[in-house]
């Protein structure tokens, strides 16, 4: 069986930016291994009506693969992932990529100093595995009581069932956050009525943006100069917003004064708008843009329930406020199973899997590396996420560090790195001063980027992606143990 130097896990942004800077530095022994029937991850699997990302799209882009052909400020998902489908050709992948090819589990060869990964058809041995799976990749489905006895068409958004013709229908969202922002405006238009459950709301602010030109294109076609200016800028204003989104105290409530302004622009009514005021700080729930969602819910084709659904008896749902609504389909919009992650239990190093290393929540050292698992990276997993900036250039930061921890391995006898425990505790005591006084901890709410378990920040990285940057940057291969020479008698 052929040795393989690094299977990458995932064929999202992050599976396509390490496989990019694998290359680059000259190693194209690498394997992509994806699910799915085609790359693209999240902006694979989520199609609902609206879907769009929150970034602007000339950051949210690879910076080894800039774009100057978005048709928008914010781009939907379908152009995204038309996007993800170019640079998988114009890296030319070839058979290094393996779509509908699973990891069922991967476990460490102590012996051999190699991972042994189980696809289902011919197992691969590799060096080194990198984890490039995504955060948002498996549905959150909650605990609802009689929900299995809904009997009209009943998914959750990102799995969206186009089959079902929404018109002249009934149709229950449950959920507030940012795909229900993204959706009800668009089922307020075709559906005979929206009936909205909010658990809690979210805290929104203006989106803006909008079409891009076709000469606008161009012109940025022509001059990569421009391009790289316009991608410095959004960068360097989506660094500014992490102030505002970390408790900075003036930024802070010169945001939330934005969101309240724009609350009152939108929503005539009193009594709603007490309904959509989140009653937390701001930034401790991930923060919103919509300039279509509040009229939308102000709109007769919209009715709020400001409490969550707490039973389904048939068609007949009933709210935690004793609200007893009608509904021939019931959409899911309640997010993912972001803090635990769904390969954790596939994964098993020396002597646990990850599921049980982390079972108080994620913890690494510079969010890649996991003390335990030799030659593992994970990407986009504990504290790698943004709540400010685009999580692309994250995924960037790490896939370089990925590359330079390899020709570290590449140095050692026995081509093996293995992070330090005290450097990760180290690492994990480090994230936890940082977060300690920030709204996603003290802000009074219940949000995705803390596990429950625990009540740490596992999700965020509590600081500015320069800030990572330079933390990564300033490693110097002292977090791996130390290689000992063998004794000679």
């Amino acid at each position: 069986m052929r040795m393989i130097d690094t299977v990458v896990v995932g064929a999202g942004f992050a599976g396509l930016a390490m496989v990019g800077a694998l290359r680059r530095a000259g190693r194209d022994d690498v394997v992509v291994l994806e699910r799915g029937s085609d790359v693209g991850g999240t902006w694979r699997d989520n199609t609902y009506p609206g879907v769009a990302c929150d970034v602007p799209a000339h950051l949210y882009s690879l910076a080894a693969h800039p774009h100057a052909g978005w048709s928008r400020t914010f781009a939907p998902g379908g152009e995204i992932q038309d996007y993800l489908r170019g640079v998988a050709e114009r890296e030319a992948l070839g058979d290094r990529l393996r779509l509908r090819t699973p990891m069922l589990g991967a476990r460490w060869d102590a012996g051999g100093s190699v991972w042994h990964i189980d696809t289902g058809a011919q197992p691969l041995v590799a060096r080194s595995l990198v984890l490039a799976c995504g955060r948002l990749t498996e549905p959150n489905v909650p605990a609802i009581a009689g929900l299995e006895t809904f009997p009209g068409p009943l998914f959750h958004s990102a799995r969206w069932d186009h089959d079902v013709d929404l018109r002249g229908k009934r149709v229950a969202v449950v959920g507030t956050g940012a795909s229900a922002v993204q959706l009800v405006p668009e089922l307020a238009r075709t559906a005979a009525h929206v009936t909205l459950f909010q658990r809690t709301p979210g805290w929104i602010v203006p989106r803006g943006g909008g079409d891009i030109t076709p000469a606008e294109r161009e012109r940025l076609a022509a001059d990569p100069g421009a391009l790289a200016r316009l991608r410095a800028k959004l960068y360097a204003e989506s660094e500014e917003r992490f102030a505002s989104r970390s408790g900075d105290a003036a930024a802070s409530a010169a945001a939330r004064e934005i969101a309240l302004g724009h609350l009152h622009a939108q929503v005539a009514d009193p009594a709603l708008r007490a309904a959509l005021t989140p009653d937390y700080a701001f930034g401790c729930k991930r923060v919103l843009l919509s300039d279509a969602f509040y009229p939308a819910v102000a709109s007769e084709a919209v009715s709020l329930e400001p409490t969550a659904l707490a039973r389904v008896e048939g068609s007949t749902l009933t709210a935690a406020s004793g609200g007893m609504y009608e509904a021939d389909v019931l959409v899911l919009a309640t997010g993912f199973a972001a803090a635990q992650q769904p390969y954790a239990d596939l994964v098993h190093g020396d002597g646990e899997t990850l599921a049980e290393h982390w079972s108080e929540g994620m913890t690494s050292f510079g969010s890649t590396v996991v003390a335990g698992f030799p030659n593992l990276f994970v990407l986009n997993g504990p504290n790698a996420s943004l709540g400010h900036n685009s999580a692309v250039l994250m995924a960037e930061e790490q896939a370089a560090y990925v590359v330079r921890t390899l020709a570290e391995r590449d140095r050692r006898p026995d081509r093996v790195v293995r992070v330090r425990p005290d450097a990760e505790a180290a690492y994990t005591d480090e994230i936890a001063a940082a977060a300690a006084s920030t709204p996603w901890l003290t802000g009074g709410c219940r949000n995705w980027y803390v596990d429950e378990r625990s009540g740490r920040l596992t999700l965020l990285w509590p600081g500015t992606v320069q800030a990572f940057r330079e933390r990564l940057a300033g490693t110097d291969g002292s977090e791996f143990e130390p290689v000992h020479s063998p004794v000679r008698g």
